[in-house]
């Protein structure tokens, strides 16, 4: 659906509103957004809307007026409720809702903004300026999640793609300074079928040489697994620092690996975001997801079993539904051949 959009390609864009209130993975994914609007307006004001715990992304960004927090947890309606007034009084030109749920919706159709886009999947969507379809790929067609996003904007911007970008301080990088040779993993993740088995990450590590520093990266709830991977292996070279460090100084500690290992989460677009080598270990999900790396020196490994069950769905789930986990049977050696 759209309506009145012709008259305000042409106008002076002074305020523009993202809204991704989804998980860390997701936000740095839309940052490729954030860098391609002030591509275009590089005079505009660029606001975004996240939920509460992912803010810290964005400490000293160049491009960023200002970051509204959505607390989900802590009387979440009436924060609603606060955000769309909050919303309202921006007086915004644009507002690009990436979110595909009702709270994000009504976010934007009562948001008071000039030109309001999403995607088709939004409830509330017939009630946008502009409603996109969301596709997602295909064996025969893969799509990038950054390419479905850009679609948001390519009506009143263009249709080049643009990386996501993350900026760690001076403060960052000293803070996790490390002149030797390392490498980062980041072995946990929300679903269990996303997750390569504690006990191969442990065999992988005690077939790493060469001198390595290794890095056991993550939150505080990754700790336990850290730990036990840690416990479990013969390498003395190994430092948890789950829980440790903030996320851009997790993303500048990346940044100097000499390889990062990753699961289809989070850390794996953190990686992306500052350009680090890395090596994407997928299980019961699909490269053709649009969820792949995006750095220069990447890869994607996956068993080369074929298996009728995957995919078992999009995000993964809290257990293997067949009971055999095969997704997960990848070769060490795949994992130590990224080192050469």
């Amino acid at each position: 659906m759209c309506r009145n959009i012709g008259a305000l390609l042409f106008y002076e864009v002074k305020k523009i509103l993202l809204i991704q209130t989804a998980f860390i993975g997701d936000v740095i994914l839309a940052t490729a957004l954030l860098e391609k609007l002030h591509s275009h307006f590089p005079e505009g004001e660029i606001d975004f809307l996240l939920r509460k715990g992912n803010e810290a992304l964005f400490d000293e960004h160049p491009y960023l007026n200002e970051v509204l927090i959505w607390d989900k947890k802590n009387k979440k309606y009436s924060g609603l409720y606060k955000l769309i007034k909050l919303i309202r009084n921006n007086k915004y030109d644009y507002v690009i809702n990436l979110q595909r749920f009702f709270s994000t919706g009504l976010m934007t159709i009562f948001s008071g903004g000039k030109y309001t886009v999403g995607f088709n999947k939004n409830p509330l969507s017939i009630f946008f300026n502009k409603s996109v379809k969301h596709i997602i790929g295909t064996p025969e067609n893969t799509v990038h999640e950054i390419e479905r996003n850009i679609d948001l904007i390519k009506y009143f911007t263009d249709e080049q793609i643009f990386k996501p970008k993350l900026y760690p301080s001076e403060n960052d990088f000293n803070k996790i300074k490390n002149d030797g040779k390392y490498i980062c993993i980041s072995p946990g993740s929300v679903w269990f079928t996303k997750q390569w088995p504690a006990e191969k990450w442990t065999g992988f590590i005690d077939r790493v040489g060469g001198g390595f520093e290794i890095y056991l990266l993550g939150g505080k709830s990754d700790f336990d697994l850290c730990k036990k991977i840690k416990t479990n292996s013969k390498n003395n070279s190994i430092h948890i620092m789950a829980g440790q460090l903030s996320f851009l100084e997790s993303a500048a500690l990346m940044k100097n690996a000499a390889m990062n290992y990753v699961n289809d989460s989070a850390p794996l677009h953190m990686a992306s975001a500052v350009d680090a080598p890395v090596t994407a270990v997928f299980c019961s999900t699909v490269p053709y997801f649009g969820f792949t790396p995006l750095s220069a020196d990447s890869a994607v490994l996956e068993t080369a079993k074929k298996l009728a069950c995957r995919p078992c769905g999009l995000h993964g789930k809290k257990t293997c539904p067949e009971g055999h986990f095969k997704c997960s049977d990848i070769e060490i050696k795949l994992l130590l051949d990224r080192l050469d």
